[in-house]
């Protein structure tokens, strides 16, 4: 292992610019050096790490596989010390142009990315999102959530670190409906245990609340097809004897168009909670905590509506009219009561 005290860090400088650009001229032109002097410190390099770097390749220059794997952890290193200098004491919205950093799911990206948009527009005009897919398979780690800003994910995907619990919904069951085995739109407890199953996966050894639904109710579902996230779903389903399980949002979106309803079961009622997480080190970044301040109003906005979004939740004294329904298509006053009962449980002992 190299002491850290004999490396000049300029070279780590040069080493992203070599590795993005391929070229010692027009690295040295990123960072205003010559091409002998870049040169040098290619020479510097290669003798610290050991490889080669870059391989002549006619005309051109080609990346070793050491270094094709080290060109998004140099990146990803730069950027976190640009972070440490640039964290100031306050952080001003209006006039920022921070690029900020955002992992989610399909989901959470469908659900929440045009009320975030429009949001940003109003605050914080010249920042930017860099959004991040998160499948459903991948773990997150705490070097993770020093790679990004935020992540958003579901409370039970085991994430590490700080976390503020966003908005809620409900898992419903999802099924042709041309499904032979439909009854009155509805599975019993044998449906499900027969016909085959499309399911969800999160993290490896993490349960999603559906599946421990079905194994609490003695049901070991027949698994016929494994997705990494919720939004593709629906399309695997539609036109075969499948069923699954997805977030209600995602069912009123998709069901009508593809042939889809949502079927009545025995199963209890499961509620799927997201949540912002970030790194313990980032807690006092003024920036994070405007921008986890930001998803909460968004996320308040997707759960109840623009009209609950300055005050949440809304006072029991000021129903709506029966029969309206919020943004997400819940009815009204079901909605703000089981939603705000869910995340107010939720952010019990959680600060930021």
């Amino acid at each position: 292992m190299n002491d850290l005290r004999r490396i000049d860090a300029n070279l780590v400088v040069v080493l992203d610019a070599v590795l993005r650009e391929r070229s010692l001229t027009r690295a040295g032109l990123a960072v205003g050096m010559s091409q002998p002097a870049v040169s040098g410190a290619l020479a510097k390099l290669r003798a610290l790490l050991d490889d080669q770097l870059l391989i002549r390749n006619g005309r051109s220059f080609d990346l070793t596989p050491k270094a094709e794997r080290l060109q998004p952890l140099v990146r990803d290193a730069l950027r976190e010390v640009g972070r440490t200098f640039n964290l100031r004491p306050m952080f001003d919205p209006a006039t920022s142009d921070r690029r900020f950093h955002i992992w989610a799911s399909d989901y959470v990206l469908a659900t929440m990315s045009s009320t975030l948009r429009g949001i940003l527009r109003d605050e914080a005009p010249d920042t930017s999102v860099e959004f991040g897919t998160l499948t459903g398979q991948q773990p997150v780690s705490p070097v993770d959530l020093l790679r990004a800003d935020v992540v958003i994910s579901s409370v039970n995907r085991g994430i590490p670190g700080k976390r503020q619990s966003l908005f809620s919904d409900s898992l419903v069951c999802i099924a042709s409906a041309e499904n032979p085995r439909l009854r009155g739109a509805r599975f019993e407890l044998e449906d499900l245990a027969d016909l085959p199953y499309a399911q969800v996966v999160f993290a490896e050894n993490v349960i999603t609340i559906s599946d421990d639904a079905l194994s609490a109710a003695g049901i070991e579902p027949r698994v016929a097809m494994t997705l990494p996230g919720f939004l593709s779903l629906p399309f695997m389903i539609q036109g075969t004897d499948m069923y699954g399980m997805v977030p209600s949002r995602v069912a009123e979106l998709y069901a009508e168009p593809l042939g889809l309803v949502v079927a009545d079961t025995p199963l209890p009622h499961s509620t799927l909670i997201e949540a912002v997480f970030w790194h313990p080190s980032k807690t006092n970044d003024p920036a994070l905590r405007w921008l986890v301040s930001v998803l909460r109003k968004t996320a308040e906005v997707v759960e109840f509506g623009t009209e609950f979004a300055e005050v949440w939740p809304a006072p029991p004294s000021q129903p709506r009219p029966s029969g309206q329904t919020t943004r997400s298509g819940y009815p009204t006053d079901a909605s703000r009561r089981g939603g705000a009962t869910a995340i107010a449980a939720a952010r019990s002992g959680e600060e930021l």
